[in-house]
């Protein structure tokens, strides 16, 4: 891992996305808020949206693919990450899919290929259920669902992952890591990906020491709690009508614990045990290859 530091320059709205030929940086005015994405590619429009601790960078590698592969992809930072603003409030995922939503309709697209990581899964089933005439498959990644089986893995006393604990405290959690983000992030990437390269990390890292990132990462946890009941009364007792794709890292969360979430919600759920070979959580950078190839032949399924 390079030790070398990185300094984070807001990109320029058009400006060419270094390292990733045909794509660009672009803005754009949705829901009160900047909201920065990445786009190129032409063909059926695919939006991934990413986890944390990460931004639009997750899907770097994913990206070029897709687009080889005869994709329109586009990838938003969420609000409170990378360069997109960062406000004080409206982190609940349907207010940050009603963003995804707004996004989208500006860009003039009708129906849209949906992918969620983590966070972004969560994000990914709000927008799938409360607009499913907009979204035409959907595959959701690497957690679980609020309302739907996550509430039962955020308690460290019962077995939980430790970090909701922390995270769901956002000023308890923004005082103890701003100014030591590269001490608490650097080793949960290490966690996180089972890649050997991990200078990727590096620019995410100078991304999170911007100001308000940390705080903005850890205000998508601080609503989990109102997300659950957000969640529950999204459906209404029905299931998402649309094609569901699970995808785990054979080194990630397990998986069993994302298909029992998603088949609780899914009509039509495709989980054929797809675990990603040699890849983490960071499944778009452990194994980009295989990860765009399983995506592609989903959305052509």
């Amino acid at each position: 891992m390079t030790n070398q530091p990185h300094t984070h320059e807001p990109a320029v709205d058009g400006q060419a996305v270094r390292g990733l030929p045909g794509f660009a940086h672009h803005y754009a005015e949705v829901n009160g808020i900047r909201l920065h994405y990445v786009a190129g590619g032409s063909g059926d429009p695919v939006v991934l949206l990413h986890g944390w601790p990460f931004t639009w960078l997750e899907y770097r590698s994913t990206m070029k693919l897709l687009a080889e592969a005869g994709y329109r992809v586009i990838a938003p930072d969420l609000r409170g990450s990378g360069d997109s603003e960062k406000p004080d409030s409206g982190y609940t995922k349907t207010n940050v899919a009603e963003d995804i939503r707004q996004l989208v309709e500006q860009l003039g697209l009708a129906e849209i290929n949906l992918v969620g990581q983590d966070i972004g899964m969560m994000v990914a089933f709000a927008l799938a259920a409360s607009q499913p005439e907009l979204v035409k498959k959907v595959v959701l990644n690497e957690a679980l669902i609020p309302g739907y089986g996550l509430e039962d893995h955020m308690d460290p006393a019962n077995g939980g992952y430790s970090h909701f604990a922390l995270h769901m405290q956002v000023d308890l959690a923004t005082m103890l890591t701003e100014g030591k983000e590269a001490e608490y992030l650097l080793p949960l990437w290490d966690l996180m990906s089972v890649s050997e390269d991990k200078s990727w990390t590096q620019e995410l890292l100078a991304a999170y020491k911007a100001p308000g990132a940390m705080r903005g990462g850890f205000q998508h946890y601080g609503t989990l709690l109102k997300d659950v009941q957000e969640s529950r009364a999204l459906l209404g007792g029905k299931k998402l009508p649309m094609p569901v794709l699970t995808v785990n890292g054979d080194h990630g969360i397990p998986p069993a614990q994302t298909a029992a979430s998603v088949r609780r919600v899914a009509e039509d759920f495709q989980f054929e045990q797809d675990i990603a070979p040699d890849s983490g959580h960071t499944l778009g950078e452990d194994n980009p290859v295989w990860y765009s190839a399983r995506l592609d032949r989903f959305f052509r399924s």
